[in-house]
């Protein structure tokens, strides 16, 4: 998704987009490494307004994907949604190799060159950041036995239960005799 910068210089433009995700590398690859299976097209709304020095766009995202949930590894669905606003500044000369102290509009502001502005970067990087570390297919799961790795949530099975604390096993050992 690009819009050349004359276009936003007397109104603000509303871009819509539904695009596959194998438009937009880094997902692509999250798809390849096995972290997700993008269901459902990349849908993006922004809002695209020129303020003083910058262009400021607010939008949305979203998609479906299918995880594999980190405690039974059943896969599931889900709907990854993101809001965010990114301000489009003019990139100035090349930067020297000298430390330069950022304020805060500049940790999120996204510097452009030429005379339009590719959103595709930050449409992925928003739903990158929105695909969970550590998916649940639910907030309750049980997980597998870790004995012998029945699926806790359909059935429990018969292996004893043991309540040991993995952080203090190794103290299970220690006998205190000299």
């Amino acid at each position: 998704m690009k819009i050349r910068i004359i276009d936003i210089a007397d109104k603000e433009r509303v871009l819509t987009a539904e695009e596959p995700a194998a438009v937009f590398p880094p997902l692509l690859a999250a798809e390849e490494s096995g972290d997700c299976r993008f269901l459902s097209p990349i849908r993006s709304e922004l809002t695209v307004t020129h303020e003083c020095d910058h262009i400021r766009a607010h939008g949305r995202v979203e998609a479906t994907v299918e995880l594999a949930c980190s405690r039974c590894l059943a896969e599931f669905s889900a709907t990854l949604r993101s809001a965010f606003t990114i301000f489009y500044t003019e990139a100035g000369p090349e930067p020297q190799d000298e430390e330069v102290e950022l304020a805060e509009e500049d940790l999120i502001s996204v510097p452009y060159r030429g005379d339009e502005i590719d959103f595709a970067p930050e449409i992925a990087e928003q739903l990158m950041l929105e695909i969970p570390f550590k998916p649940l297919c639910r907030e309750t799961c049980a997980g597998l036995c870790p004995t012998c790795g029945a699926d806790m949530n359909t059935s429990p099975c018969d292996c004893p239960r043991q309540s040991i604390h993995l952080g203090l096993s190794a103290l299970h050992q220690f006998t205190g005799k000299k």
